[in-house]
């Protein structure tokens, strides 16, 4: 059953990424208007449910390579999206009991269930900022309530950039988030890409774009790269999210999918 909340902040008649990335993880707090709209991808693109689970298997990645190996003991994660398994404060908290973790994202449904849902340790901290990715100064005035901005911070931005299409204005917000950061931070980008296949790529956008909400934007592995621009890119580089640093498979290859990530520090 689609989650009980206040219809008149939530538009169930217009798909949603963060409902339709739910659906695709096998979560429940979806509405039919997006379970269509995430059949309808599948159905020509059905490595797009791969995309999903690779996309969340490089966020435990990242958070654990970053707190064990990095020593980072502060989060802020923007453009959160539903709550679902592997959190990044659960993978962080595991890690390091103490670590604190601010989520950061503008829609209605995902403030209702972070504020029951996303909880953390007692030695450490978990919030929620109710923002938006445009507006940088409103995140880091609240998140710094939290996070001591002045200490090294892993900047989280997974399936998020991709919603502004405008390189200018995602450069000029990327600038402003990793200025406030102090030296020895990190940036954590995921964003889906045409690399692998263009032509299916730009299909899920403009059947996304179509009806769906807020507007999807794909871009190249260069273009992609570029986000990283002044920062020192950790190894492997930019790659698919499921090449990233990859757990050992008992059999076969790890296969890539069209959703490319990276890692960077701040000297």
């Amino acid at each position: 059953m689609p989650p009980e909340i206040p219809e008149a902040k939530i538009d169930t008649t217009i798909p949603h990424n963060a409902r339709i990335w739910n659906y695709w993880l096998g979560g429940k707090d979806n509405y039919p208007v997006d379970q269509e709209m995430g059949e309808q991808i599948r159905s020509f693109f059905p490595e797009i449910v791969d995309n999903a689970i690779a996309d969340r298997a490089f966020l435990v990645r990242t958070v654990t390579h970053l707190v064990q190996e990095e020593g980072i003991r502060q989060f802020l994660d923007i453009g959160t999206g539903l709550p679902t398994h592997n959190n990044t404060h659960e993978v962080a908290q595991s890690a390091a009991s103490d670590a604190r973790v601010v989520y950061t994202d503008n829609d209605p449904l995902v403030l209702a269930h972070a504020r029951a849902l996303l909880v953390g340790t007692e030695e450490g901290a978990t919030d929620y900022v109710d923002a938006d990715l445009r507006d940088p100064e409103a995140i880091l005035k609240a998140a710094s309530r939290t996070l001591d901005l002045s200490r090294p911070v892993a900047l989280m931005l997974l399936g998020v950039v991709n919603f502004i299409g405008d390189d200018a204005e995602v450069r000029s917000i990327l600038d402003r988030l990793i200025e406030a950061l102090a030296p020895g931070s990190f940036l954590v980008v995921s964003h889906p890409t045409d690399d692998i296949d263009q032509e299916r790529a730009h299909q899920v956008a403009e059947a996304w774009n179509e009806r769906g909400t807020p507007k999807l934007t794909i871009r190249t592995a260069a273009g992609i790269e570029a986000l990283f621009d002044g920062l020192e890119l950790l190894e492997p580089g930019v790659v698919s999210c499921s090449l990233w640093r990859p757990d050992p498979t008992e059999v076969g290859d790890t296969r890539p999918v069209a959703e490319y990530g990276g890692v960077a520090r701040k000297n």
